[in-house]
């Protein structure tokens, strides 16, 4: 049996190792699950990890007010060393770019044990953008054992930078996985969560997320210009925003866009509550990258409120466009699609990032690797 640790913090890294942490489980024979989060973002994480049923076997609470990415590299780092010390572990398993995927590779290294990189070889080869996760991103492939590619251009990337082609693997993106895993019952219980909320989920529905830290500042004022102009021009629309809790985030909104009848600020989420907007949506703006992967499952047009994406394949598929924080370019693709009806600009693609099986394939990987039965 091989002890495999998964190590994450963020709601985005456990909606997309869910789905792999679920499949080693059917072998229990076979694979022995240490789920370590480092509370990176700790009610959301809590939050996401018990809507798939499962429990953190390690909390490391690592999070404080207004830290800066020393301090909290420093404290994750710490941290896990102390997990690594006093837990037998055969492998960790890391996914995207986050400070936690980073310590996360670095303290196995350090402790000699192989990484395992789900959602490698993503590229925007720009280190300011996105900041910091660029580089964090490509530090994590240095020393990953195994890289799990969602696509043909993310392995591209990674040869490129001279990886083994026999530790890289393309198997699409687990958060297509994910999206499978909504039962009938929850999609009724988000439902009712709108309708509770005395919330409109029509045809005429606009999700809007932004949190990154590079569009703090005057970035956000741009991009809460360009909502607000939206939201008086079409008046018969709802603008759903899930508000980051980022003080630098969360303020503006409210301050700025709070007393828009048309403009609903919610707190954060559920996983299902997100993907119910993003089902019904006619269109998304956003920073976030999952969302760029989860949309095209269901054919909604997405404005990438960035400069750079890493995210390459739906800018080349069309399922995607780059608008950055530009009020100007926000307006004039949002009015394209806001000014027709949503059976009109439906996507006719399909999702260039996976197909949802992308955990058999990692799981199949591991069994080789390990040569279990």
């Amino acid at each position: 049996m091989k002890n495999i640790i998964f190590i994450f913090g963020t709601r985005p890294e456990i909606i997309k190792l869910a789905p792999v942490i679920l499949t080693l489980k059917k072998y229990p024979e076979d694979y022995n699950i240490i789920i370590c989060n480092t509370e990176q973002q700790k009610e959301l994480s809590n939050q996401t990890l018990s809507y798939f049923g499962l429990k953190a076997d390690i909390n490391l609470d690592c999070m404080r007010e207004n830290q800066s990415l020393s301090s909290v590299q420093a404290r994750i780092l710490t941290s896990l060393d102390r997990v690594f010390c006093d837990n037998k572990i055969d492998a960790a398993i890391v996914q995207g770019d986050t400070m936690t995927v980073l310590c996360g590779a670095l303290t196995a290294f350090y402790h000699k044990i192989p990484v395992f990189h789900v959602e490698a070889g993503l590229r925007s080869y720009d280190i300011y953008e996105p900041f910091p996760e660029e580089v964090m991103r490509q530090m994590t492939s240095r020393v990953a054992d195994l890289h799990f590619a969602p696509t043909g251009v993310n392995k591209k990337a990674l040869l490129k930078e001279n990886i083994p082609e026999e530790k890289i693997h393309v198997v699409g993106n687990t958060v297509i996985d994910a999206l499978f895993c909504l039962s009938e019952d929850v999609v009724e219980t988000s439902r009712k969560f709108f309708e509770e909320k005395n919330i409109p989920i029509n045809e005429k529905l606009v999700l809007i997320t932004a949190h990154r830290r590079e569009n703090h500042g005057e970035r956000i004022d741009r991009i809460i210009e360009a909502i607000s102009y939206l939201a008086k021009k079409y008046s018969d629309h709802t603008f759903v925003i899930p508000v980051h809790p980022n003080p630098n985030v969360r303020n503006k909104i409210f301050e700025r866009l709070n007393s828009f009848n048309n403009i609903y600020l919610l707190e954060p989420l559920d996983y299902p509550n997100l993907v119910y907007l993003m089902k019904h949506a006619k269109l998304i703006l956003t920073d976030s990258g999952g969302i760029q992967e989860e949309a095209p499952s269901f054919a909604c047009p997405t404005l990438v409120m960035r400069y750079e994406t890493e995210r390459k394949e739906g800018i080349e598929a069309g399922v995607s466009k780059l608008v950055g924080a530009d009020y100007d370019k926000i307006l004039e693709e949002s009015e394209k699609i806001l000014s027709s009806s949503r059976v009109q600009t439906r996507l006719k693609v399909q999702n260039p990032y996976g197909d949802g099986k992308s955990s058999k394939k990692i799981e199949e990987i591991l069994r080789e690797y390990f040569q279990i039965g």
